[in-house]
């Protein structure tokens, strides 16, 4: 192997200079074929900036000048292939600068499309965004095995469109219908699916990838569908009409970015061998107006959120070095929270220790757990194998066994704070003086199960709020007393960042911030509906806002009593605003709790759910976005109220948790999200 040092044919001299740490990617010569190995020293991912744009044009350019018999992409990453754009490059592009940079990108694809000789991406680790549209413009795309292997163009999830390609080649290589299921959803898919639905051409071993993609290259081109049934104009227009249907449906017209995804993708099918400039230019017109959008900026932000929390520290003095990892777990208590947790655990590799003094409800637990596995199979993020491989993690007991070897034991047990004490005043001398002790209470003070009779070493003692369902739910609240050490806080960062899950470290106060910020919110829908306003009526004008789920719908999720109970906790902490309405106490006396009664504020049947009637609508409805503004006031007013009290750092970790925890319409920023901009 040698690294090539190109000579222009005009005798002028122009070289591709020798790796160096400010070098994006390299180019070397290998038996006749160009290979182009991305490797960015200065990240652990490789994105695509400018410069990167501009060594891959010097790249291409120097291959012209030699007779090479194909070109081989491939990754030096650990796991990661190609990550797409550098967002916070690219956000400094807007208007006229951003369209060039987006056509410099489709012409630089089209550059590897049309060289002559062929080029096959060897994938392995993310593909995703820019560097998919990249492996579209190759001839053949083979991927590794290995679990790290994931493709996807999530740029709709950012507020914008695929618009280096991806719009217009993904529909001409695996047909319209399974083209917008990736770019609409932005959802990532492994190698196998990825090969299943004709993304791949081959999966292969890691250890084997670069060897049969050289192999390969001596080979006849793959014969690719022409997808006549699905991509001609008839077929493509009535696709474009039924899904444009589902998505007004989905986003309420929230999110402009899939629609523009659909009309760019919808209409760029036909006609294989006609030029792709059309589209392209269809492309870069939508991806630029997208890009000046209030929902791009605030997902972009969201986005950049989320990577900051990965990242941050909450005491820059603690040598991380020198703290002790969390390697063994414990779950006391095997409910529904309990079970999720431990599932949780088990999922990423940690040996957990699931118990309960009933036996019953530890084989529940274990049943659940078993069950939200079985789910990850359906979803293809475990195999079977995978999936049972981990289940056998999960050590079910009943007895009261020693929990000196675990590193963390968090308690899910019911929520009664004198009970809580008395868990936490047990584990003192069944686990070391390095085990971390956390409650997943979701609203009792940790500061008092901290200093509880019995209870040693209070410095240890912190909350770790997941929030339900585990399985699904980003946000875990890090809740910290006075007491609580700067290590267990980091150590516990660690871990919930290991978990894939996005710390928010809270300050200890009732109902901590997501809870906090939604009762205001709930007890309002609450008197709403209690003052005659329909149920659905209330629940729609939230949905319209952009939120997942209707606020009466969620407190029969949550449980009429759960809330009551919160509600009442907050009462006696802040005051009247927090006082439930007589409707939710008279439910809840009547043991209607919600969904797992199957009544509250709807009666559930099945997977069906109909709204009750408490009093007589007024003759005039209100505006839906008059009541939407009324309530989301309420959460806006409280997040301010937990700012002014230093209950977070900042703004952003609000936006943060109440679009992870609560589903805050992530479009509009978070509850302060203007504050921040």
């Amino acid at each position: 192997m040698k690294t090539i040092i190109p000579t222009l044919k005009t005798g002028s001299s122009h070289h591709l200079r020798r790796p160096s740490v400010k070098r994006r990617l390299h180019l070397d010569l290998v038996d006749g074929v160009a290979v182009i190995t991305f490797d960015r020293p200065d990240k652990s991912v490789n994105v695509i900036d400018s410069e990167f744009l501009e060594e891959l044009e010097t790249a291409l350019r120097a291959i012209g000048h030699y007779e090479v018999r194909g070109v081989l992409f491939l990754s030096s990453k650990p796991s990661v292939f190609l990550a797409g754009a550098d967002l916070e490059a690219f956000g400094k592009f807007g208007g006229e600068s951003l369209a060039k940079l987006v056509e410099r990108g489709q012409l630089l694809f089209s550059r590897i499309a049309s060289l002559g000789v062929p080029t096959i991406a060897a994938i392995h680790g993310a593909c995703l965004g820019g560097g998919l549209e990249l492996a579209l413009a190759c001839d053949r795309r083979l991927a590794s095995d290995d679990p790290a292997t994931k493709l996807g163009l999530p740029e709709t999830q950012l507020g914008l469109l695929p618009a280096w390609g991806g719009s217009t080649r993904l529909p001409r290589l695996i047909g319209l219908p399974k083209a917008l299921d990736l770019i609409l959803s932005g959802r990532q898919v492994a190698s196998r699916p990825a090969h299943k639905i004709g993304l791949v051409d081959e999966v292969v071993p890691k250890e084997r990838l670069r060897d049969r993609a050289l192999a390969l290259l001596g080979r006849s081109m793959p014969k690719r569908r022409r997808f006549f049934l699905t991509n001609n104009p008839l077929s493509a227009a009535l696709t474009r009409t039924l899904t444009k249907r589902r998505l007004i449906k989905k986003t309420r017209g929230n999110y402009p970015a899939p629609m523009a995804a659909l009309e760019v993708a919808g209409r760029g099918t036909w006609n294989p061998g006609s030029s792709l400039e059309p589209s392209f230019r269809r492309e870069r017109k939508a991806f630029v107006h997208l890009a000046e959008t209030a929902a791009a900026k605030n997902l972009l932000r969201l986005f950049f959120l989320q990577e900051k929390a990965k990242h941050g520290r909450h005491d820059r003095s603690i040598d991380l070095g020198n703290l002790l990892p969390v390697k063994r777990t414990a779950v006391i208590g095997a409910g529904v929270m309990g079970a999720g947790i431990a599932q949780a655990f088990a999922s990423r590799g940690f040996p957990v220790i699931l118990t309960d003094l009933d036996p019953e409800r530890v084989a529940a637990g274990v049943k659940s757990a078993e069950k939200l596995f079985d789910e990850a199979i359906k979803r293809r993020i475990f195999s079977a194998h995978e999936a049972a491989r981990k289940l056998d993690l999960i050590a079910p007991t009943a007895e009261r066994v020693s929990l000196r070897h675990c590193d963390l034991v968090i308690e899910a047990a019911v929520e009664d704070l004198e009970v809580k004490k008395r868990i936490f005043a047990d584990l003192g001398s069944r686990t070391s003086p390095h085990t971390i002790l956390a409650t997943n209470t979701s609203a009792l003070s940790v500061s008092a199960i901290a200093v509880a009779d019995g209870v040693t070493h209070p410095e240890r003692v912190v909350g770790l709020h997941f929030f339900n369902p585990v399985s699904r739910m980003k946000l875990v609240e890090i809740v910290t007393t006075d007491f609580t050490s700067s290590e267990v806080v980091e150590r516990a960062l660690a871990f919930v960042r290991s978990l894939g899950k996005t710390p928010v470290v809270v300050k200890d106060s009732p109902g901590f911030l997501v809870n906090r910020v939604l009762m205001p919110y709930l007890i309002e829908a609450g008197r709403l509906a209690e003052s005659g306003l329909p149920v659905t009526f209330i629940d729609e004008a939230m949905l319209d806002f952009g939120m997942p789920m209707g606020p009466l719908r969620l407190l029969d999720e949550i449980g009429l009593d759960v809330a009551v109970h919160v509600a009442e906790t907050m009462v006696a902490a802040f005051g009247e605003r927090f006082a439930p309405p007589l409707l939710l106490a008279d439910l809840v006396r009547a043991g209607h709790l919600g969904k797992k009664s199957g009544r509250g504020f709807y009666r559930h049947e099945g997977s069906r759910a109909f709204p009750e009637t408490f009093a007589t609508p007024p003759r005039v409805l209100p505006q839906k976005a008059e009541i939407a503004d009324g309530l989301d006031d309420l959460m806006v007013e409280e997040s301010k109220c937990c700012l002014a009290e230093g209950l977070v750092r900042d703004a952003d970790a609000i936006n943060l948790s109440l679009i992870l925890g609560a589903g805050y319409s992530p479009f509009r920023g978070g509850p302060l999200g203007g504050e921040t901009f």
